[in-house]
């Protein structure tokens, strides 16, 4: 039978494991790119699993002073699509890792999700 020492050090080793690969993951969303769009792809967003806003496209058509309402409501619609696009990967990504350490289905880490 382990001592209470040896499941001391098997728990924190385990712990540091989990947060490594916390860390690890955090650094995989921010590689993945999504891209959402709205206005049947007149404005495109593109941003990283993890959020970070990487670049905005709006089509010259939009560029009318007379249609800004329009344009901005394009442009809301395109990030909400982006945000949408981010929150699957990274749930995506954080099953795949909860797989990885044996978590069970549902299991929330603290900080992640």
């Amino acid at each position: 039978m382990e001592s209470m020492e040896e499941m001391m050090k098997a728990a924190q080793a385990a712990a540091e494991n989990i947060q490594k690969q916390m860390n690890d993951m955090q650094v995989t969303l921010d590689s993945i790119q999504v891209e959402g769009q709205s206005g049947g792809g007149l404005v495109k967003i593109r941003a990283t699993a993890k959020g970070r806003i990487l670049g905005v496209s709006i089509d010259d058509s939009l560029m009318v002073p007379d249609d800004k309402q329009i344009l901005e409501d394009l442009i809301t619609a395109a990030f909400n699509d982006t945000r949408d696009k981010a929150d699957r990967a990274s749930n995506e990504e954080m099953q795949k890792m909860q797989g990885g350490l044996g978590l069970p289905a549902g299991f929330k880490l603290p900080g992640m999700g």
